[in-house]
């Protein structure tokens, strides 16, 4: 659950920056495109950039370190953020939420 909230934040700031007209290969360009472009300049609180940040942490612990367990509580607690992450996103863009 970890690595789908994560990737539902992470696609909706690639459709972010496409509709921007910008684009990235890597998932800490995409992330560094969205501080820049978006947090840094207002339109978006550094509360999503944390949250953003935060999520990639997990996912990348969760995915890839040895003996990682997610409580209950914290997925949930990230799933609450990626849909509301997603929801603002969303409502920047113009497109209804799809998560």
């Amino acid at each position: 659950m970890v690595n789908r909230a994560y990737y539902a934040m992470f696609y909706s700031v690639t459709a972010l920056l496409q509709s921007a007209d910008k684009t990235s290969s890597k998932h800490a360009g995409v992330i560094s495109l969205f501080d820049k472009d978006f947090v840094q300049t207002g339109l978006f609180p550094k509360e999503m950039s944390r949250a953003l940040h935060e999520a990639f942490d997990e996912r990348q612990e969760s995915d890839y370190a040895p003996v990682r367990t997610t409580t209950r509580d914290e997925a949930a607690g990230l799933l609450a953020s990626a849909e509301q992450f997603v929801e603002r996103v969303a409502e920047h863009i113009g497109r209804p939420p799809q998560i």
